[in-house]
């Protein structure tokens, strides 16, 4: 048998079954046969060691061409999209870089679904003609020479200072004082130590309400010693209360420190133009900052190029739970850390509270699981873009779980934004808050999962500036259904369907007049009960348009 004669080197000849090794003398060293299972493990050897040279190259090549140019290196966030084939690669390319691709995949069939339920899903509630009409009437006058001064330290989260700060604009207006640009909560829960400036335009708001009330940026130097009288004004007072015992402070003091601005004036039974007043500071004057307006807007921007969206505000942090004492769904554990809270936060006066009894009223916010089958039995699709209002949710993702398996593209600030982008808000609970209220407002769909202080403003101002849906579920009513689901005497489906779509008919958000207090209520039971002012502007600051005479 003849052999090959190579010079210099080996060759290894394989095939199946045997191994020969020729010397570079010429002829053939040794000859044996192998064992099947051996050649076909070192097939195999050589076999992994090729891909695993070709997946190095192939997934350098890869990360190079993802992060250049687009990748941003300080995004803190997955991108929950919908589950195709490219989201691996869109998971690492800022959101409103990748969008167009994004809109042109899956979110294609959203927005068919979206056109073939638009009657029933989407759709406005009528308007009937009604238009805001926020110009004084032919009877108001300028602002008379100031008696004195008022300061004002407001209380509580963004939109229970927000509404504190319309009310004492009124308040100021009533006992003829020059307002002193409120000083904000620095001290309660969220722990937030922005100034004015840094939420609010300030220029705009003094220069926007000059010809009801004079507002100066800070006392003047020469009363800055000077004695004052610091007074918690009664809830909901009227205008003799204002007129007679408050104004009449001013026989003995230039300035007058109003100590808390929540819920301190009517909400029904004021003069037109003092109605009117308080609709232009909330509506009109008292605007956000630039920074936090164009950065709302971007969030707006980029949450639309998905198609008509969702807003859930999703009332379901520490703070929220730990005050209303409502543990559903919570382990012992995360129970009693809230019960602490409750009885170590001197301002809360229900210390007791019975969990269960709370629930069964109606008086706790919808879990993100309840939220989820609520928006489902009300038609909502599973590929619906929805943005979460929310601050951090008390047991972080642990309970937001159920709702995502239902709705995977859920959204919110720190998913559409880069942490560059945030950082100027990051450390600022209530400029954070206003990101989420400038989102709310200009949502198709508002839903709410307690009817809070940002519920209610962003329900109001909706209302107002006559956007879409806003949904306010009936807690009650879902409760009973919630537990039939639990125990298996319903399931969900057409039924469950019928059932919530049949409660929440009226619960769109419609135009209607502010509801009164509830029939046989006393005292501040009465008024607690009333509708409030900022929740429904109508029909101090919403006209039918043949009856106005201003807009």
């Amino acid at each position: 048998m003849t052999t090959p004669r190579v010079r210099g080197r080996k060759i290894i000849s394989i095939n199946l079954g045997e191994f020969s090794v020729f010397s570079s003398k010429g002829f053939m060293q040794k000859r044996r046969k192998l064992p099947l299972s051996i050649l076909l493990w070192r097939f195999l050897g050589a076999t992994v060691f090729s891909i695993a040279i070709t997946c190095f190259f192939f997934v350098h090549h890869v990360h190079v061409s993802t992060t250049s140019p687009f990748h941003h290196e300080k995004f803190n966030k997955k991108i929950h999209t919908f589950r195709d084939l490219q989201s691996w690669t869109q998971e690492l390319v800022p959101l409103h870089l990748y969008k167009d691709q994004l809109s042109a995949s899956k979110l294609n069939d959203s927005r068919e679904d979206t056109e073939s339920n638009y009657e029933k899903l989407w759709k406005p509630p009528p308007n009937h003609g009604f238009l805001p009409c926020t110009k004084p009437t032919l009877n108001y006058t300028t602002p008379e020479n100031s008696r004195g001064y008022l300061l004002v330290h407001t209380n509580g989260g963004l939109n229970q200072m927000r509404t504190g700060i319309c009310d004492m604009v009124a308040i100021a207006r009533i006992i003829n004082a020059t307002l002193v640009i409120p000083e904000l909560d620095k001290k309660s829960f969220w722990q937030d130590n922005s100034n004015f400036s840094d939420i609010f335009d300030e220029k705009r708001f003094i220069s926007s309400l000059a010809d009801d009330i004079k507002i100066i940026k800070k006392l003047p130097e020469d009363l800055m010693d000077a004695t004052k009288t610091v007074k918690q004004f009664k809830s909901w007072s009227d205008m003799d209360y204002y007129q007679k015992e408050i104004a009449s402070l001013w026989d003995d003091f230039k300035v007058i420190q109003a100590s808390k601005s929540d819920s301190r004036l009517a909400n029904n039974n004021l003069p037109p133009d003092i109605q009117k007043l308080r609709c232009r500071a909330c509506f009109e004057a008292l605007r956000f900052s630039p920074r936090i307006e164009q950065m709302g807007k971007l969030l707006v921007e980029r949450m639309r190029s998905f198609g008509p969206y969702i807003t859930l505000h999703l009332r379901y942090e520490k703070d929220m739970l730990a005050f209303s004492g409502c543990t559903h769904g919570l382990s012992t554990s995360e129970a009693e850390e809230l019960r602490i809270i409750r009885e170590n936060t001197s301002y809360w006066k229900r210390k007791h509270i019975d969990p269960t009894e709370e629930r069964s009223k109606g008086n706790c916010p919808l879990t993100p699981n309840e939220a989820g089958i609520f928006l489902s039995a009300l038609g909502y699709p599973t590929k619906t873009p929805m943005y979460i209002a929310a601050g951090e949710i008390y047991g972080g993702e642990s309970h937001m779980t159920e709702l995502r398996s239902r709705y995977p593209f859920l959204m919110s600030k720190e998913k559409l934004a880069s942490i560059d982008e945030l950082e100027p808000f990051s450390n600022h609970a209530s400029q954070m808050a206003a990101l989420d209220y400038i989102v709310s407002v200009e949502s198709d769909v508002f839903v709410h999962s307690y009817p809070g202080n940002m519920a209610r403003a962003v329900e109001g101002h909706r209302r107002f500036l006559g956007r879409g849906r806003t949904i306010s579920p009936d807690r009650k009513a879902l409760v009973r259904l919630f537990d039939k689901l639990k125990t298996g005497s319903m399931v969900e489906g057409k039924k469950l369907s019928n059932k919530v779509n049949a409660l929440h008919q009226v619960r769109l958000g419609l135009l209607r007049k502010r509801k009164g207090p509830i029939s046989g209520t006393k005292g501040v039971d009465r008024f607690r009960s009333e509708e409030t002012f900022y929740a429904n502007p109508l029909p101090d600051c919403l006209c039918q348009a043949e009856n106005t005479y201003s807009s």
